[in-house]
């Protein structure tokens, strides 16, 4: 009997915690504290993002729900991932672009209190998220900004999402630097690097309700839907179709998780496409599974839709914690385990990527028209 206990334990790691000390770095906590629940899925998750999500041959999207940018995290851990190369292209809430933008022109936001009073806030013009408080006035100074930016002659056109968002990045760019800010806004960085910003909801925030507005006054610009979900899937396919995998970094869940996942049924399951799925999968979430929604969907339900390669499931980890802690910690491990990438300036490629899906989809068509004509 103590040999059969002593074989099944033999396959499991024992558990060698470290003592706690101030002199720890973040890296050092994690790998010597974090041994059992949901530390053990986030020492878990910063492993696998900075051990194998991060290789060279891996191509890393990142899906954002939840207010994280007015709590300062896409200063501190957004901008110094997408700076240091450790991701490639986004889909993120409209809500998390505005609110980021806010930062990008010099505007404040404050610490507060869920417990305050929202009537007396708003007669002082203040706005509320949880415990995140600003003026009113920092909202209609953002609406102004991405109105005058959308009236310019660049932006008279339909386009993807991501083709806004790169070139609305430049102006916060233009206006971090006259401001002497330094590196604020997501989508500053996100422009200087190539990275393409995508919104799964664009009408779904303050920056499509104001685009909205001018669409009444005249002006010209449309964002595309359908060329978001055409340039992702590209995104995704030309990754593969190179030899490089796929990585999906899941902040939250929503529209934006599902839109970063789908890119894979878009691939096998309309086009037609010959795929496996993402190769790896990392979500930090507080949904639970059970409800039936998205937000709380598991990596291996995402392996029925054909989202998440099965033979790929031991490289998928979810941790049911809050982003706002979750996320510095999974950053600060990366930065410390891990040198700078080079930037892949995936935007600057979308021409050549979409090209090469639609080859393929020509190929499947062609192969199908033999066949019936046989």
């Amino acid at each position: 009997m103590a040999k059969k206990k002593q074989f099944a334990l033999s396959r499991f790691a024992p558990i060698a915690a470290q003592p706690v000390s101030g002199e720890m770095t973040v890296s050092e906590l994690v790998d010597g504290a974090f041994w059992a629940y949901n530390a053990r899925r986030l020492k878990e998750a910063c492993r696998l993002f900075a051990g194998k999500m991060l290789e060279p041959d891996s191509v890393v999207g990142m899906s954002l729900s939840g207010a994280l940018t007015p709590a300062g995290l896409g200063i501190s851990c957004l901008v110094p991932l997408i700076e240091n190369g450790f991701i490639d292209w986004v889909v993120s809430t409209g809500a998390n672009l505005y609110h980021d933008a806010h930062f990008g022109i010099g505007l404040k936001m404050f610490q507060g209190s869920a417990e305050a009073d929202d009537v007396a806030l708003r007669q002082a013009g203040v706005v509320r998220i949880y415990d995140i408080f600003f003026d009113y006035q920092v909202l209609l100074s953002t609406d102004a900004f991405f109105r005058e930016v959308a009236k310019q002659e660049e932006f008279q056109h339909p386009m993807s999402s991501a083709e806004f968002h790169y070139r609305a990045g430049r102006y916060l760019a233009e206006r971090e630097r006259a401001l002497k800010l330094g590196r604020r806004s997501v989508l500053a960085a996100a422009w200087e690097y190539g990275v393409p910003v995508y919104t799964s909801s664009p009408g779904d925030s303050s920056i499509g309700m104001n685009l909205a507005l001018l669409e009444l006054k005249g002006y010209k610009l449309r964002l595309d839907p359908l060329a978001d979900v055409n340039e992702t899937a590209a995104i995704v396919y030309a990754a593969k179709e190179s030899g490089a995998k796929s990585a999906v970094f899941i902040v939250g869940g929503g529209s934006p998780k599902n839109f970063l996942l789908q890119t894979e049924p878009q691939i096998q399951e309309v086009m037609g496409v010959a795929e496996k799925g993402h190769d790896y999968f990392l979500q930090i979430t507080d949904a639970r599974p059970d409800t039936g929604g998205l937000s709380g969907a598991t990596p291996g339900e995402a392996v029925s839709w054909g989202k998440i390669d099965p033979q790929r499931l031991p490289d998928s980890v979810v941790c049911y914690l809050d982003s706002t802690v979750a996320l510095p910690v999974i950053t600060a491990y990366a930065l410390a385990n891990r040198p700078a990438r080079r930037h892949r300036r995936l935007y600057d490629q979308r021409e050549k990527m979409l090209e090469k899906l639609a080859s393929a989809y020509r190929k499947v068509t062609s192969g199908a028209a033999r066949g019936k004509r046989k």
